[in-house]
């Protein structure tokens, strides 16, 4: 049996000074396209392969599906006919499907989809004036055969998923979890680092201000699917700290902190600095960032446990450069 999904971007914004391809998802897109993809893992529908719209509104939809799933974004394809595409684009595109792809995911825009959909199953939808894809609708059809013998009414609609009937809130730990969080399970296990160097005036930790410059921090995010803790640690200092080096293997450490009503856990590495960004060059730089002794990074950052971790770090590249 040969599988396709048909996802509909999330609810977009409208707004005629940005271009269409460019309009952003709302808070609620993002969070319907997240259950789409919690739902689908749960139910052991995973696609084999993803193929999305270029258009932001459906690529960050496929995106933020994906690592719901709890898979990352490396095998994601974007493919620009997906926007704007009438039926006979869309049929084309999924005859030239890969016959080793048995379970295939398509994410685009209205009124392409409907109408695939509506050429795919026939009389399985009756009603010509509903609309069967809202903003993070989903279709799940069925076929014999391969990509290149879908014919006109030659699928079964297994299921036609409206987002309101999607579970409220998300499984954790993982897709069998049956306690349910206000976001996927992996937003709550994150990483941060250190950042620091060797001056002439001794030893020095980066710190850089929180996205609203309320208080001082170390890079910090979540562990996207895909991303091991030190890659993402990694990434997190070339956004937030605009800085380049290498990521230490072992954490140092693990504190705590309360969001989504849970808490994270947030694994800390060390990481040496070879290079600093331009702020001309760094993403983040309305941030802003400091250079500082260890003592004094302790003392200015927010989170008490990371401030003894900060210190044990001190003393522990201090003796490795006594030896």
């Amino acid at each position: 049996m040969t599988e396709l999904l048909l996802l509909r971007h999330g609810k977009a914004y409208r707004d005629e000074s940005i271009e269409d391809a460019a309009r952003p998802l709302k808070d609620r897109g993002k969070r319907d396209a997240q259950r789409v993809g919690a739902w689908l893992a749960q139910q052991g529908i995973e696609p084999d392969l993803v193929v999305t719209s270029p258009a932001e509104r459906a690529l960050v939809t496929a995106e933020k599906c994906c690592k719901a799933m709890g898979r990352g974004v490396a095998g994601l394809r974007r493919e620009p006919g997906l926007y704007g595409a009438d039926l006979d684009d869309l049929v084309a595109l999924v005859g030239a499907c890969a016959p080793g792809v048995r379970r295939l995911m398509l994410v685009g825009h209205n009124p392409g989809l409907e109408l695939l959909l509506r050429h795919l199953v026939g009389d399985a939808v009756t009603d010509a004036g509903a609309r069967l894809m809202p903003t993070a609708g989903l279709a799940h059809l069925a076929f014999d055969g391969d990509w290149r013998s879908l014919q006109a009414k030659g699928a079964r609609l297994l299921d036609l998923r409206h987002p309101r009937q999607l579970p409220d809130g998300f499984p954790y730990p993982d897709r069998h979890g049956s306690e349910r969080r206000e976001r996927p399970a992996y937003y709550y296990r994150q990483s941060a680092v250190v950042p620091y160097r060797v001056s002439t005036a001794g030893l020095e930790f980066l710190i850089v201000r929180s996205s609203r410059r309320r208080h001082w921090v170390v890079p910090k995010g979540i562990i996207e699917p895909g991303f091991s803790p030190q890659l993402s640690a990694e990434k997190e200092a070339l956004e937030e700290a605009g800085v380049e080096g290498r990521v230490l293997a072992d954490a140092i450490g693990e504190y705590r902190y309360p969001k989504w009503g849970a808490e994270c856990a947030v694994s800390v590495y060390p990481m040496r600095v070879d290079r600093e960004l331009a702020d001309d060059e760094w993403r983040e730089s309305h941030r802003g960032r400091q250079w500082v002794s260890p003592e004094t990074a302790a003392s200015l950052l927010k989170q008490v446990e990371l401030r003894d971790i900060v210190m044990a770090l001190a003393q522990s590249l201090a003796r490795s450069n006594d030896s």
